[in-house]
């Protein structure tokens, strides 16, 4: 089965917490404080396989968990950090935020890598803590929460040479007969379902990869068809052999599928239609065949005056008539082609981005009368906090404070010995 989109969940691991420790050793007193810091978090990494062609192992594992670093221990021993969490992907993917839709990476090249969600950092012992005031505290952090997030996999095939055109032109018999590839051909519309990729070898040492897609019809820019699906496979593509029937069974004129076709690559990416196009004019071991390649051709010049006349290679996948001649031409043009991949626009134009800070924390009260505290920066405060140690319950409430908690409370009319919430946290409110 070929898969090639794919959302999955991924979270990275948490910090390893500090701890609350002394030193104890005979003949030395009041060793002071020896608690270490957590290990760091390990992160989640996309990394290119070679050896992968569809996002197929996604279909059944969607969640990806790297592991948590290991807590601080005694005399300042640090936890060990985690590992990464390496997730292989196959080239050509493209990483995009569920939410926000906004692309993350695109993974090209054979072990390329692209950190998705980073790990959170090691909590600090109380040695970290000690001061003159307090010299023995019993305060220490708990790791920071790792970065969890749904991400969008969207792979595009790496092929040189695309092949396009309408149902049953004879794409998939062109890429069985000069590739290993096994593609499934039938005399039916739509026979093929998936793209197909197969590996063109030439005398001379020259190859290349062909990328064959389902067909494509009228409509297929707006989702009418297969074709409008994996039309995204042929973007990376440098060539495009646009296959024309010139047979008569269906009794269609082959210029105007040639321009059919065209005017679909065009309604999708512009950049597609600018595309370099070969022409290769399909079964001309059928009868009439040549008759309709000359008036196909006659066709071209008129509607190419102006322009530069696009190559035309009739060839006949049967008989074999026309192979070698057009995939020793393709192999030429790829040599002289760029990299269709554009290379990132730098604008000189400035751009003014409005600050708008986020709240640190918004307050609600619940029908039970609980008063809920939350916000990103206040949950994240109060899960690096170790709740088992009243001087890091102080730290926090101090920490609340100063973030203007207890103020807004009073605001919002709550009374001495109210219930307040964190998260699952319930504690009383003093005045």
């Amino acid at each position: 089965m070929f898969v090639d989109q794919v959302k999955i969940n991924i979270k990275a691991g948490n910090g390893g917490n500090g701890i609350v420790a002394f030193r104890r050793e005979k003949f030395v007193p009041n060793g002071g404080p020896a608690g270490g810091d957590g290990g760091r978090g390990g992160d989640v990494v996309l990394k290119v396989d070679s050896g992968m062609r569809t996002l197929m192992d996604f279909r059944y594992q969607r969640k990806f968990k790297a592991p948590s670093g290991s807590n601080g221990m005694n005399k300042q021993m640090t936890g060990r950090s985690a590992q990464d969490f390496v997730i292989n992907v196959p080239g050509g993917t493209i990483v995009k935020d569920t939410e926000t839709g906004e692309v993350i990476g695109d993974l090209v090249d054979n072990d390329e890598t692209l950190v998705v969600a980073k790990g959170g950092r090691g909590g600090r012992g109380n040695i970290h803590f000690a001061s003159p005031k307090n010299p023995a505290p019993e305060i220490a952090e708990n790791g920071e929460p790792g970065r969890e997030r749904s991400i969008q996999l969207e792979l595009r095939l790496l092929a040189d040479v695309g092949l396009l055109g309408f149902p049953s032109v004879g794409k998939s018999t062109l890429l069985s007969v000069v590739t290993s590839a096994k593609p499934k051909i039938a005399e039916y519309h739509f026979t093929t379902l998936v793209p197909n990729l197969g590996m063109v070898r030439l005398d001379d040492g020259r190859d290349f990869v062909i990328a064959d897609i389902p067909g494509l019809i009228e409509g297929a820019s707006q989702g009418v068809g297969l074709g409008f699906e994996f039309l995204r496979h042929v973007e990376r593509t440098k060539v495009l052999l646009h296959l024309v029937d010139m047979s008569v069974v269906e009794e269609v004129d082959p210029f105007d599928s040639y321009q059919k076709i065209n005017q679909e690559l065009g309604k999708y990416d512009p950049d597609l239609i600018k595309r370099r196009q070969i022409i290769v004019p399909t079964k001309m071991d059928m009868p009439n065949s040549e008759d309709n390649l000359k008036e196909f051709e006659k066709k071209i010049q008129e509607s190419t005056k102006n322009t530069e006349t696009p190559d035309i290679f009739p060839i006949s996948a049967v008989t074999h008539k026309g192979l070698e001649p057009l995939m020793q031409h393709t192999a030429d043009v790829l040599e002289n082609t760029p990299d269709p991949i554009p290379a990132p626009v730098v604008s000189d134009d400035s751009v003014t981005y409005a600050y708008e800070p986020k709240q640190p924390f918004s307050i609600t009260q619940d029908e039970d009368g609980v008063w809920v505290l939350t916000g990103e920066k206040l949950e994240r405060l109060f899960k690096m906090t170790n709740t088992e140690h009243d001087d890091s319950m102080i730290r926090f409430a101090r920490q609340m404070r100063g973030m203007g908690v207890d103020d807004a409370l009073r605001k919002a009319g709550i009374k001495n010995g109210d219930s307040v919430r964190i998260l699952d946290f319930t504690f009383e409110f003093v005045d």
